[in-house]
């Protein structure tokens, strides 16, 4: 009974933010409806079917705007200001801010999948994405930095590979990121 019981409030935590969040979302939908309509009925004299829809949408991307450049965007940036001034947890905030930004974000630094030859003599092949291909500012004209994830963790390696060893390879690179550190488990999606 207790385990029933607790499933009962499991489920209404689930249930509780979408129920909420839609229960706020109509009750915008039919005040801003109710009111674009007697303003329409007023001044021109006629209604719109669904006028209350598009009155949602504006207001929802406004709140959402205003969300953005009024509340997020300088919360972010007064966070930013206090970690730079702490150079311990600024080295640490920066390298993992790099790091994620590299697997999601604008500049996503894992898109070239390659195979990498690591052993002529055996052939053994590794996994791995080009990070870098411009390696002039290290005297290194025919080599690329490819770096290589680790299986079952979040950590990898960099090394500077020659060209000839290194062949691309047509695969999504998040799919790729996935075979590597499952350890090849997670198996490959046929699209």
């Amino acid at each position: 009974m207790k385990k029933l019981i607790n499933y009962l409030f499991q489920g209404i935590l689930y249930i509780a933010p979408l129920t909420i969040t839609g229960y706020i979302i109509y009750t915008f939908f039919m005040f801003l409806d109710g009111i674009s309509q007697k303003l329409l009925a007023k001044f021109f004299d006629f209604e719109i079917p669904g006028l209350g829809i598009l009155s949602l949408l504006v207001f929802l991307i406004l709140v959402g705007f205003i969300g953005r450049y009024i509340i997020a965007d300088p919360l972010k940036q007064f966070f930013k200001k206090v970690i730079e001034r702490i150079p311990l947890i600024n080295f640490v905030y920066s390298a993992f801010n790099d790091l994620f930004s590299a697997f999601v974000g604008k500049e996503k630094k894992f898109n070239q999948p390659v195979l990498v030859k690591v052993n002529l003599v055996s052939n053994l092949e590794k996994l791995g994405f080009i990070t870098e291909e411009n390696l002039t500012v290290l005297g290194e004209k025919d080599k690329v930095a490819v770096y290589f994830p680790h299986s079952y963790n979040f950590s990898g390696e960099l090394f500077i590979v020659p060209k000839e060893h290194i062949k691309p390879i047509t695969v999504n690179s998040s799919e790729l990121m996935k075979f590597i550190v499952s350890a090849g488990l997670t198996g490959w999606k046929n699209d």
